[in-house]
């Protein structure tokens, strides 16, 4: 009897634990779905970066960047048109940091800079809750073959 009371416990513990990855995917994928939406029809980056600073190797090449100050700075385009896909997100401690992991594809002219017409990268982003909302706190852009990065050179960041 004290054998499936232990079984019992472990599988309710499982369950809840399936849960809480699963609510974690499913609120960084609909954010991350949410947020190019809005990029694509405001040609303004919306996404919410960590307030306490966010570290990011860009789909550039070049070196990693820090930026203290990243909600301060968004992207900015003449125009985009970019479409997360394959998103799959892996809760790291439920509730509070996850990284989601997906291809990005489209076009896009960033203010400045030279168009992409065919830019696709693989996408790495850490998320943290702070203050109750799922912000970026690291990411990694790199360009699938084929494709292209983007020509920006530390756009969002001072380099560091």
């Amino acid at each position: 009897m004290k054998k499936i009371g232990i079984l019992l416990l472990l599988f309710i513990t499982s369950n809840l634990i399936a849960q809480n990855n699963s609510k974690d995917e499913t609120e960084i994928t609909k954010l991350i779905q949410s947020n190019w939406e809005i990029n694509n029809k405001g040609n303004i980056d919306v996404r919410l970066m960590s307030d306490n600073g966010h570290y990011a190797f860009n789909s550039t090449g070049g070196l990693m960047i820090y930026d203290q100050n990243p909600n301060n700075r968004k992207n900015e385009w003449d125009y985009v048109s970019l479409q997360p896909k394959h998103i799959k997100v892996v809760s790291l401690v439920q509730g509070k940091a996850a990284i989601a992991m997906f291809y990005s594809e489209g076009s896009m002219k960033p203010k400045g800079s030279p168009a992409v017409s065919h830019y696709m990268t693989r996408v790495s982003e850490t998320y943290i809750k702070e203050n109750g909302k799922w912000v970026i706190k690291t990411a990694h852009y790199s360009p699938i073959s084929s494709g292209s990065g983007t020509s920006q050179i530390g756009s969002r960041s001072e380099d560091n």
